[in-house]
């Protein structure tokens, strides 16, 4: 910087000598200008006159300096029970029959893929994404009344937009707690036993709730976590290990959120924003130390998406909505069925050389 400065300068004094051809002027040397200084003068006048950053600390809180990028302690959300949980429905229309064409590697056919979260959401939509490719389906949830009503609708649907169809998917619902190990060692077991084997793995299981840090409730935090991290960890591990002692090649996709790779506003999560960057990071170092068996593992990470859950919270909150597309470059929140075509990439053959990467589908929120 101090060299641009004084060839700026020395320019400068040379276009004068030349321009003053009557009067003769020795051109001052580049090395007498005077140096960049904090004096005590200047310093004095920066206090009479403070800086734009020194004014922008004196708003407040009413001005809209910094307002759209901060956390509001005032915004509590928590996860609603089991039993209030709204239920989902399966997309319509997304299956039938294929008359376009695709590529073979995103078939899924003769595999087994387990998603956990299953019974609604974006883990109903991937489950249903998996069985229109072609794969045998087992739904994990801790709701196992819910995993079946929808393990029945998918195969329903399937059989009813592909008539004639010699193979009909195998949709299951086991119940599984994922943030106890023993319980994921268990339905592991029984999905194996009922499927023969497993192929993939769709980590969907995971719950957000919004309160501010120092308030949080210890045991609802523990319980975030055991859900979104420990759940995430155990299972992968346990289809990994079923995988290694098949000597099988598989594949698994992660689900994080864009929550891992930045802080959401305004609503303060920071138990759930560290859940989800640990999501991210726990895809990228599987996928390194189980390299070498043939497994890949992959992480998606959504934006805002328009779920049941989503829409109820949206209509109780509808500043929230407002602010939230707002900030999306798309001018929208997603939908569900925005995930398919990712998960099936990174499930299938067509993402082989793809492999500890984090595939964000989020309208863009994420780079502006």
């Amino acid at each position: 910087m101090l060299t641009s400065r004084i060839i700026s300068r020395s320019s400068k004094v040379a276009t004068a000598t030349t321009s003053r051809l009557t009067t003769p002027v020795r051109p001052k040397s580049i090395y007498s200008i005077r140096p960049i200084t904090c004096s005590t003068k200047l310093y004095k006048e920066d206090k009479r006159q403070p800086n734009f950053a020194s004014r922008a600390l004196e708003q407040t809180e009413d001005d809209h300096e910094g307002a759209f990028g901060r956390t509001d302690n005032t915004i509590r959300i928590e996860h609603p029970d089991e039993m209030e949980h709204p239920p989902s429905k399966p997309i319509q229309g997304r299956g039938g029959l294929h008359f376009k064409r695709t590529l073979a590697s995103f078939t899924m056919e003769n595999r087994t893929v387990i998603v956990t979260g299953g019974a609604r959401g974006l883990g109903l939509v991937m489950s249903q994404a998996c069985v229109i490719s072609g794969a045998d389906v087992a739904i994990v949830d801790l709701n196992k009344d819910e995993g079946q009503r929808q393990a029945d609708e998918l195969m329903k649907h399937f059989q009813e937009e592909n008539p004639g169809a010699e193979n009909v998917p195998k949709v299951t619902a086991h119940y599984c707690d994922v943030s106890d190990n023993e319980s994921v060692k268990s339905t592991v077991a029984e999905i194996v036993k009922v499927h023969g084997k497993v192929d993939h793995l769709v980590t969907s299981a995971g719950f957000t709730e919004n309160f501010d840090a120092i308030a949080y409730p210890p045991d609802r935090l523990r319980k975030l976590w055991g859900v979104d991290v420990d759940g995430t960890y155990f299972f992968a591990c346990e289809v990994a290990r079923h995988l290694i002692d098949r000597k099988a090649k598989g594949s698994m996709v992660l689900i994080g959120s864009m929550s891992g790779a930045i802080v959401n506003v305004p609503q303060p999560q920071a138990p759930y924003n560290a859940a989800k960057a640990a999501v991210r990071h726990l895809a990228s170092s599987f996928a390194v130390e189980w390299a070498h068996a043939g497994i890949r593992v992959n992480c998606i990470s959504p934006g805002y998406m328009l779920t049941a859950l989503t829409e109820k919270i949206m209509i109780e909150n509808p500043d929230l909505h407002k602010q939230w597309t707002s900030l999306i470059p798309t001018g929208k929140m997603g939908q569900p069925e925005d995930l398919m075509g990712a998960v099936c990439y990174l499930l299938s053959d067509a993402s082989g050389y793809v492999t500890g990467a984090d595939l964000r589908v989020d309208g863009g929120y994420t780079i502006t």
